[in-house]
């Protein structure tokens, strides 16, 4: 079992580091989680499908994070799951940071991550 670590900063932002394939395994469990597939797990999974082209857009704009389209609707309701992502690579090695949104709850990313397999250590950051 592998042990990732889920930070909290003082916005209580939620920031978690996998690699792409993890990334794309927990954003789906985040959907089912939800009951819904809001326009930025949308986004983010496609983002994440085109690896290689957002990672030099990123380079390319000189931008740390991309941020997925939202939808208001969304935004208002507070079901909106993804604020940022960050891409990188080292070597071949693909790595993916997400910034959830405040309002998602703690527990649902941590559910999530379990459910894949992993070992959750929570450490706030104040």
């Amino acid at each position: 079992m592998r042990e990732v670590l889920l930070k909290i900063d003082m916005g209580k932002y939620k920031v978690v580091e996998l690699t792409l394939e993890e990334a794309k395994k927990l954003l789906e469990e985040v959907s089912k989680r939800l009951g819904t597939e809001t326009k930025d797990l949308r986004e983010s999974v496609r983002i994440l499908n085109n690896f290689d082209e957002y990672l030099s857009y990123q380079k390319r704009k000189f931008k740390d994070y991309i941020t997925p389209d939202k939808d208001v609707s969304e935004m208002i309701r507070g079901i909106v799951a993804v604020d940022n992502i960050k891409l990188g690579k080292i070597g071949e090695k693909k790595s993916v940071t997400i910034v959830f949104d405040r309002r998602l709850k703690t527990e649902l990313i941590i559910d999530s991550l379990k459910s894949l397999g992993f070992s959750v250590k929570v450490e706030r950051i104040i």
